[in-house]
């Protein structure tokens, strides 16, 4: 059984029309619907090729049992002005992800994105995760650590108290949150590398603050392996003994602080997913493939596509089959209290 901790979700052309008619009215026309059948739906996802196959195909053919899917994060336009446009754009798009898990419901379960206008407090954020969750079952939400999306602005640590409300509410619905980039308002910093740089901060964040001490029962799930920080923790390391002192509680590392989060697979080489578990441990690692997504195209070197994750799992030799299986199943059963058994 594999299941794929991170996927975004494969949406009809009219939802991006949507978005477009926002962006150019400023939402002066107002709200509006996505207005599409389950017809349509079913085209995204069975027919429209992404990379070499349709989404439904794709999966299929790399032995994905059941998939996450969640708004795909350079869409989202957390950064855009007004407030209104960001909410309605957000909650049409998880109304899209909800349909798609009842039409298939074997295959898919709901992460919702949040809308988090930049600069506005969480309350709308705050709102749509319970809807989400409490009335059409999504299992997790995308947390965006930047949506100023790289525009000037510098956005809150993650440390930093005004995430506690919604560290709160997750807590309270007992639901994983999955740190993932959106946009990039930066040449010299696009948004795929935005994705890394952010998700790097974001562990140095959690670590380095008293997030886990205030929430012990916080889920935090770090999309890309946790970036760059797995090659990098050594050096932080180093600094949390300089300010903890030879007789530090070892707890207190930066290594072992490290392991209060989860990191999903989306690295697409072996070398870089054995240094994550290596880093952290089996337990602490989801498996992922964004398929079909970034990776969904075929190396010349290997004639495979380079999202075909799991046997990068599967291959590494030290690893043993028990933590083989954590790592593609039974991690993500029990995060996301999936009704599936782990076979």
């Amino acid at each position: 059984m594999i299941i794929d901790s991170h996927g975004h979700v494969s949406a009809p052309a009219e939802l991006y029309a949507y978005k477009s008619v926002l962006l150019s009215s400023r939402g002066s026309h107002g709200r509006g619907r996505v207005k599409v059948s389950d017809d349509q739906i079913r085209a995204a996802v069975e027919k429209e090729p992404f990379g070499p196959y349709s989404h439904l195909d794709y999966i299929t053919k790399l032995g994905t049992t059941m998939q996450a899917i969640s708004p795909r994060p350079f869409q989202l336009m957390h950064s855009e002005k007004p407030a209104k446009i960001v909410q309605w754009f957000q909650e049409e798009v998880n109304n899209i992800i909800y349909r798609e898990t009842q039409m298939y419901p074997d295959r898919f379960f709901g992460v919702c994105g949040l809308p988090q206008p930049a600069g506005e407090p969480l309350d709308m954020a705050i709102r749509e995760l319970e809807r989400c969750v409490k009335e059409m079952g999504f299992k997790g939400c995308l947390l965006n650590p930047d949506p100023y999306e790289k525009s000037g602005t510098q956005p809150p640590a993650m440390g930093d108290r005004y995430w506690y409300p919604l560290y709160e509410k997750l807590c309270e619905l007992d639901v994983p949150a999955h740190i993932h980039g959106t946009g990039s308002h930066a040449d010299r910093e696009p948004y795929t590398l935005h994705f890394i740089n952010e998700e790097t901060t974001a562990v140095f964040g959690f670590v380095n603050s008293k997030v886990f001490d205030d929430f012990p029962n916080l889920k935090i799930i770090v999309s890309h392996g946790g970036g760059a920080m797995p090659y990098q923790m050594g050096r932080f390391e180093a600094g949390s003994i300089m300010h903890g002192g030879k007789d530090m509680d070892q707890s207190r590392l930066f290594s072992e602080r490290m392991k209060k989060l989860y990191y999903d697979t989306v690295l697409y080489t072996q070398e870089a997913n054995e240094l994550l578990i290596k880093t952290v441990g089996p337990d602490r690692c989801l498996f992922g493939s964004e398929c079909p997504g970034t990776g969904s195209v075929i190396h010349p070197r290997t004639g495979a596509t380079v999202d075909n994750v799991a046997p990068l799992i599967s291959n590494i030799p030290w690893l043993s089959d028990a933590d083989k299986k954590k790592i593609l199943s039974e991690n993500a059963i029990k995060l996301f209290k999936l009704d599936v058994k782990a076979a």
